[in-house]
């Protein structure tokens, strides 16, 4: 199923994206290069289905991934 192929870091990427966080903000956080969180939201996007942001977090709420504040 999508919720156990995403990694943990992608399930981290997926809750900041979803508080609200813009790519150099969750790079920061994670300690990683705006290039790094831009691929790990690719392959969230590809194993989601979803077409953007917005979709993927719409999907991860809905199957319990993250949630909302």
């Amino acid at each position: 199923s999508p919720l156990d192929s995403l990694s943990a870091r992608e399930r981290q990427v997926l809750q900041l994206v979803a508080d609200g966080f813009g790519t150099n903000e969750i790079a920061e956080r994670l300690y990683i290069s705006g290039k790094t969180v831009k691929n790990h939201l690719a392959s969230i996007y590809e194993k989601l289905n979803a077409r953007d942001r917005t979709q993927a977090v719409l999907m991860a709420v809905k199957m319990g991934i993250v949630k909302l504040t």
